[in-house]
Order: structure tokens, then C-alpha cells, then sequence
């Protein structure tokens, strides 16, 4: 049974979310040019860094703030609110900050310090559902060989550095790391998703090149667990910034069927629009709470935190599609016309949920996670 909590932020997390909240309504002013220029967000950016915004994940071993899962959910929310596509431009070890918290002091110092120079950004290639791609890792006698391309990986054409989590020759998962000063690899960039212009996404290609022992952070057993530990942290920081970009669809379609008029009256008043409102306000409140629900469970080390990031990021995938694709329909023919947002957050988010994983895919690891439990039961 999955038991309810009270949530109340703090005064500190109120406190910086309200600056996210500032910085949002600036993003949103520059998103529609930095879908063709990214570089238009640079004052954002060092703004965001200057506060800490790109270190709150990172553990304090690297210089981060490591801070909790649930203060982080809601000021990713909030920044999101904003705009999605520029969220996800924003440089730094991102992804790769999760697996450095989950590795904490077992981290090797090779890695960390590789890391903590200044200007890195970290690519992470997941493909440890066994969606190999056309990535190949051969193990050698005393080092791995990687060769080939991987699938579009968000930041790879600005990455200084890229971790990787793919299967080798011998069906082994190993969780390796590289840096643009020890290996080489090709960005091949493309029409890839037609949103998320921002996040410089990129296939990243390997030709044949040696990973020594020394850029190996896991193998086997011990690699699944810290993938699978990182993914967690991960679903649920895309999770929130995904519920963001919801609650931004909801209060500007609401906000327009309110004044725009139909037939002589407003067009919110309409039964069928006054219905699909409805439908996005309770699909955009499901997902926070699910949301706020499992991040408690992480930061508590909770057993059931698992299954509740399952839970939250499948309906965080489902929410953002359906309540931006309902904003676009709301507006009507506006809806499509670039003077309005809500045709660019529909495109970011149908990208958001190719680049993070199909909905269906966490639905089939939660039902693992079930019949595992009760083939134990009934072993018990």
C-alpha cells in the first residue's frame, strides 16, 4: 500500500522557489528566440549558476549543494514554468550529477576530478534497458574498446564529457566515462524530435576508441544498482520539470478561454471546454502529488520510492502530452500560430518524452517489480 504525506515546503524552499519563479518569467520572454539561438540564454544561464540552480544535485565532495529531492522538484517546477526547452539547455553535469550523488565517496577520484573543472558538461548515454543502438562496447584483455553511434543524448553537442551505461560483447553492463581531452568522438547533429531545440541534442559516435580500466566506474551488478539508483533521481527531476510546463499550459489555456469569446459568450463556458480544462487542472495536480510523493520516498531512503518514481514519471509522461496537446486545442487555429506558446511546449514535450523514455516503458517495470514480489511471497 502506497501511504499519503502531508507536504508543506519549508520557508527556505519556499523562499527559492520564488527566485526560480522570477528567473521563469524572464526564460519565458527569451524562449521563443532561443529555439533558433541558444545563446540568447547565456545571462539566464550564469544567472542560474550564480545562485547555485546547476549544483543542486551534485554532491558537496564535487562543490555542489547536494540538496534534497523535494527542494529540488519544486524549483526545477518552477524554472520549467518558464519554458522546458530552456531548462534543458542549461550546461553543467545534469544527468551525470545524479550518478555522482548515488556513487558519493565511492566515486573514483580520477572521475571527480575530471569533473569539477570548470565549463564541464556531462552527456549521459543510458542504455542499460538493453536498447543498444548501434553502440558497441568490446571488453579486451585489460581495457574495453567503444565504437559506433549512440541515440540522440541531450547536451551531446556541447558535452565535454559523456558517461555511458551500455552492455558489452559479453552481456555485462558497464558503466564507463570519458572526456574530450583523453577520447575523441563525432556530435552528429539532426532533425532528431521536432521540440527541445534548445537542449543541443546530438548523436555522439565513437570510432573504436580505448577505454581504460581507470574510466570504468562499475560493471556488473554493482553497475545496474548504480544506474538504477541514478535513474531514479533523474525520472523524478525530468518529472519536475515536466509538471512545470503542465501547470505553465494550464493557466495560459485558462487564462484564454476566459477572455475569449464564441457565439457571444466566453468560450470557457462551453460544457466541452469547461470538460477538457478540468481534465488538464486534475491531471497536472495528480502528477505533483505523485511527484512530491516519491521525492519524499528518496530523500527517506524509503522502500517504496522506487515504485513510486515508476509511478510518478509514467504519469508525468502521459500528463505533459495530454495537457499540452489540450492547451493547443483550446486555442483553436491560435494554437499552432507562433505568437503563442503552447504549439512550442506541445513540440518540447512529445521530445521530452522520446529523449526520456515511453511511458509503457515504466509500466513494464513496475509490473516487473510486482511479479518479482509475488513470486517471492508465494516462495515464502
Amino acid at each position: 500500500s502506497l501511504a499519503l504525506i502531508s507536504f508543506s515546503p519549508t520557508p527556505e524552499e519556499i523562499e527559492i522557489t520564488n527566485i526560480a519563479k522570477q528567473i521563469a518569467s524572464t526564460i519565458r520572454e527569451k524562449a521563443r528566440e532561443a529555439e533558433q539561438d541558444p545563446k540568447v540564454l547565456d545571462g539566464i544561464i550564469s544567472e542560474v549558476k550564480e545562485i547555485g540552480f546547476l549544483q543542486m544535485e551534485e554532491p558537496e565532495r564535487c562543490g555542489g549543494m547536494e540538496m534534497p529531492m523535494l527542494s529540488q522538484v519544486q524549483v526545477y517546477a518552477a524554472l520549467a514554468y518558464g519554458d522546458l526547452g530552456a531548462v534543458q539547455s542549461f550546461p553543467g553535469l545534469n544527468d551525470g550529477a545524479s550518478l555522482l550523488r548515488v556513487l558519493g565517496d565511492d566515486a573514483k577520484e580520477d572521475f571527480v576530478q575530471s569533473v569539477q573543472q570548470n565549463g564541464t558538461t556531462i552527456a549521459f548515454i543510458d542504455n542499460s534497458a538493453h536498447n543498444h543502438g548501434e553502440l558497441k562496447l568490446k571488453k579486451n584483455s585489460n581495457a574495453y574498446t567503444l565504437a559506433g553511434s549512440s541515440n540522440p543524448v541531450r547536451l551531446g553537442n556541447i558535452a565535454t564529457h559523456v558517461v555511458v551505461a551500455t552492455y558489452s560483447d559479453d552481456e555485462e553492463l558497464v558503466l564507463l566515462w570519458a572526456n574530450k581531452e583523453t577520447n575523441n568522438w563525432n556530435t552528429e547533429r539532426g532533425t532528431y524530435y521536432v521540440g527541445l531545440e534548445e537542449a543541443h541534442l546530438a548523436r555522439l559516435s565513437f570510432d573504436s576508441q580505448t577505454i581504460a580500466n581507470t574510466q570504468v566506474i562499475a560493471t556488473g551488478e554493482e553497475a545496474e544498482r548504480i544506474v538504477n539508483e541514478a535513474n531514479l533521481r533523474i525520472y523524478l527531476l525530468q518529472a519536475a520539470k515536466q509538471l512545470g510546463i503542465m501547470q505553465a499550459s494550464v493557466d495560459y489555456a485558462t487564462e484564454h478561454t476566459a477572455q475569449r469569446k464564441a457565439f457571444g459568450q466566453v468560450i470557457a463556458q462551453f460544457q466541452g471546454v469547461s470538460f477538457r480544462v478540468s481534465q488538464m487542472v486534475i491531471e497536472t495536480n495528480a502528477t505533483r502529488n505523485l511527484l512530491l510523493q516519491a521525492a519524499s520516498a528518496v530523500d527517506e531512503g524509503s522502500k517504496e520510492a522506487e515504485a513510486l518514481t515508476l509511478t510518478a514519471i509514467n504519469r508525468a509522461h502521459k500528463g505533459v502530452k495530454f495537457v499540452t496537446d489540450s492547451a493547443v486545442q483550446l486555442l483553436g487555429g491560435h494554437g499552432f500560430v507562433q505568437d503563442y506558446p503552447v504549439e512550442k511546449w506541445m513540440r518540447d514535450a512529445q521530445a521530452q518524452v522520446l529523449l526520456y523514455g515511453k511511458e509503457h516503458r515504466f509500466l513494464l517495470e513496475r509490473g516487473e517489480q510486482i511479479i518479482s514480489s509475488l513470486k517471492t511471497e508465494v516462495q515464502v
